[in-house]
Formats: structure tokens, C-alpha cells, sequence
């Protein structure tokens, strides 16, 4: 009797990009991190890139360091005026490496002179941004937004320092740290989303939930705000995997055209929609679900969540005007990724952001017979 063979079951590969990074966790130890980062890249000539409210920090940081200049008009977005003047500021002063010392703003225009020029940046962040674990770059001209994907403006190294964030506020701790964990929810349904990025982002929303309270009730939390910037880095990393999903696209263009403050931007938009999707995207609530600790009603849990960290509740507040609805609800709708796991048509899109610029309860929206798109499976 001759066997037969078991048919070959042929299943898509999964693809997973990681990007190479060096990456120092510290408390109280970043000059020391940071003298050592520019020695170990070669670097003799840095310019250093703060905002003007961050730059006697960043001289401070700074003193054992051979640096050329400082470049402080960071601005949010990263206007194209500005990744102008930061390149010049490279050329002029024949800088060899770039040293960003901020939130997401700053990170950002280190990442506009690196596009054009190739110089390594060596990152020091002071929120919770996550744009130092990325290579996705964004510039902003006319009202719009774009954004890209380059190796090159991947920082080489980036040195966290949890005692850099005690003195956030209250409210940019909650809303730097929504938008990490909005990095995490985005990579479960991205376009490259897959099991490994996955993985990462629910063990980024698994610290930044627990962390994020602690910080509301004591800012003075050192182990804290260490493990918001674990999760901060997790969340990034995942979405530097997944690429960009609906949440990130919504806020990409909202900010862009109408200036509004990014962090809280992205913490108001997310729950409306993770809202419109975990319907349609069962293993995305898995996810959500094992990282809350709450398997019955996730988007229940990341309601509470909300709800004990207190985060601004819409785009009113943000200063988007509601005549301006119409318009944003046709940009986003030329942003909609493909691989978003439910149809979205130009009605939905505007009712959410009318839901978001009112303030209210996010909620959950059914999936409907115009049914699902099943390649959210990972």
C-alpha cells in the first residue's frame, strides 16, 4: 500500500524588520550615558538640537561633550522652514552627529537634518514620544503633513533617563504617554503587522497601563516613569515593525493641517478608533484584552483606564473648530490604510471625528454586514 502524502498547507510568510539601535536605560546617569555615546560613535563635532524651554537642560547634559552649536528653534510638526534652517545649522557648523535633547518635536527635526545630510543622531528624550525608536521621519508644508520611512534617521543610540521626566507635568505625562501606548494598539492592525510586533505591543500597553496611573497619583515615581519609558520603547518598536494604521493617519493629518498639540491629539482620537474597530478586529481585543487584564470587555477596560488618568476629551479643547469637520473628514478619508481590519466610507469618518470634537463617550461600533477583512489574523 503506498502512502500518500500529507498536502502542503502554504501559509504567507511572516515578515519582521527590526532596526538596528543602541539603547541605554538609565536613572540619574545621563551625562555620564551620553559623554559615553558620543565617544563610542566618534563624534567631535555635535550639534545639539533643544527647544529653547529644554536648552539649559541640554547644556547640562552636555558639558563633557564636544559641541559646535545649538539649534533651538524646534517647532511642532516640523514646518519644512525649520528642517531648512536645522540643516544649515548642520552644514555651517560641519557638525559630524546630531544630538536631540526634547519630546517627539525635537527628536523630529534631528530627523529632518538627517533625511539630507546622513549624520548619526544620538537621541535624549524627555517624553514619552517614542519617535527615537522609529525610523519614520515627517515634515509639514502648506497644511500638510507627509511622512516617510528612511533608515537613516533611525537614531543610532538614544539614551533614556527616567529622572528626565520628573518634571513633566501632570497632563504631558498623560498625554505622551496615550500617545505610546497609541503607537502599541496602532500595531495590531497596521499594514505590516504580524505576530512579533504584536507581542511587543501588548507587553508596551501592559507597562504603560500599569505605570501611567502611579505617575497621576505620585510624579515623583522614578520606577514609574522607568516603566513608562520600557513601555514607551516597546510601543515604538512595534510600530516601527507594523507601520502606520488609521488611529496614527487620523492624527497625522489632523495635526498637520490645523497645528493642534500632538500628544494630546493623539489621546483624544485614540479610543473613538479603537471604537470603530475592535469590533472587526477580534485578535486586535485579544490583544487589548490580555494586556488590560480584561478579556470580556477591553474596550471597557481601556475606557477605565481613561477614566483614572483624566486625559483631555476633544478636539474642541485641541482648538479644531467644528466647521473645519467637513474638510478633516475628507483628508483623513485619503489616508485610510488599506489594512485597516473594517471598511470605513466618508460618513463614518465624520461622525467619529464629530464624536471626538464633542467630547463624547467613545463607543463601540458593531461591525456591520458590509462585513471584515480577515488579515488581521496573527
Amino acid at each position: 500500500m503506498t502512502d500518500v502524502a500529507s498536502p502542503v498547507v502554504h501559509e504567507s510568510p511572516v515578515v519582521y524588520e527590526s532596526w538596528g539601535q543602541r539603547v541605554v536605560f538609565g536613572s540619574g546617569t545621563v551625562r555620564e550615558d551620553v559623554a559615553a555615546a558620543v565617544t563610542g560613535l566618534g563624534a567631535s563635532r555635535v550639534l545639539v538640537i533643544a527647544a529653547e524651554g529644554e536648552r539649559a537642560l541640554a547644556e547640562d547634559i552636555c558639558k563633557d561633550i564636544p559641541v559646535v552649536a545649538v539649534f533651538g528653534g524646534v517647532r511642532p510638526h516640523v514646518p519644512a522652514e525649520v528642517a531648512q534652517a536645522v540643516r544649515a545649522a548642520a552644514h555651517k557648523h560641519r557638525a559630524d552627529l546630531l544630538l536631540s535633547v526634547g519630546g517627539g518635536s525635537t527628536t523630529g527635526t534631528a530627523k529632518a537634518a538627517a533625511l539630507t545630510t546622513g549624520l548619526p543622531i544620538l537621541a535624549v528624550p524627555t517624553t514619552y514620544a517614542g519617535s527615537e525608536a522609529t525610523p519614520v521621519w515627517g515634515l509639514t508644508e502648506d497644511g500638510h503633513k507627509r511622512t516617510g520611512v528612511d533608515r537613516k534617521v533611525l537614531p543610532r543610540v538614544v539614551v533614556y533617563d527616567a529622572t528626565l521626566m520628573l518634571s513633566l507635568p501632570t497632563r504631558l505625562s498623560v498625554t505622551s504617554g496615550l500617545n505610546a501606548l497609541a503607537h502599541c494598539v496602532d500595531a495590531w492592525w497596521a499594514p505590516r503587522h504580524n505576530p512579533i510586533s504584536s507581542a511587543l505591543a501588548v507587553e508596551g500597553v501592559r507597562s504603560l497601563a500599569s505605570a501611567l496611573p502611579r505617575i497621576v497619583a505620585d510624579g515623583q515615581d522614578v520606577a514609574a516613569r522607568r516603566e513608562i519609558l520600557f513601555g514607551t520603547y516597546l510601543g515604538a518598536v512595534a510600530f516601527a515593525g507594523a507601520g502606520s494604521g488609521l488611529h496614527h493617519k487620523v492624527c497625522h493629518v489632523l495635526g498637520g493641517a490645523y497645528d493642534l498639540e500632538h500628544a494630546a491629539l493623539h489621546s483624544v482620537v485614540l479610543p473613538h478608533v479603537v471604537g470603530l474597530n475592535l469590533a472587526a478586529a477580534p485578535e486586535a481585543a485579544r490583544h487589548l484584552g490580555a494586556a488590560l487584564d480584561e478579556r470580556t470587555d477591553p474596550f471597557g477596560a481601556l475606557l477605565a483606564l481613561y477614566a483614572q488618568l483624566e486625559p483631555p476629551s476633544s478636539l474642541h479643547e485641541l482648538g479644531l473648530t467644528e466647521k473645519e469637520l467637513d474638510r478633516a473628514a475628507d483628508l483623513v478619508m485619503a489616508q485610510v490604510p488599506d489594512s485597516n481590519p473594517r471598511p470605513v466610507d466618508r460618513d463614518e469618518m465624520r461622525e467619529l471625528l464629530g464624536r471626538a470634537h464633542r467630547g463624547d463617550t467613545p463607543v463601540p461600533v458593531p461591525v456591520t454586514a458590509r462585513g471584515t477583512k480577515s488579515n488581521l489574523e496573527d
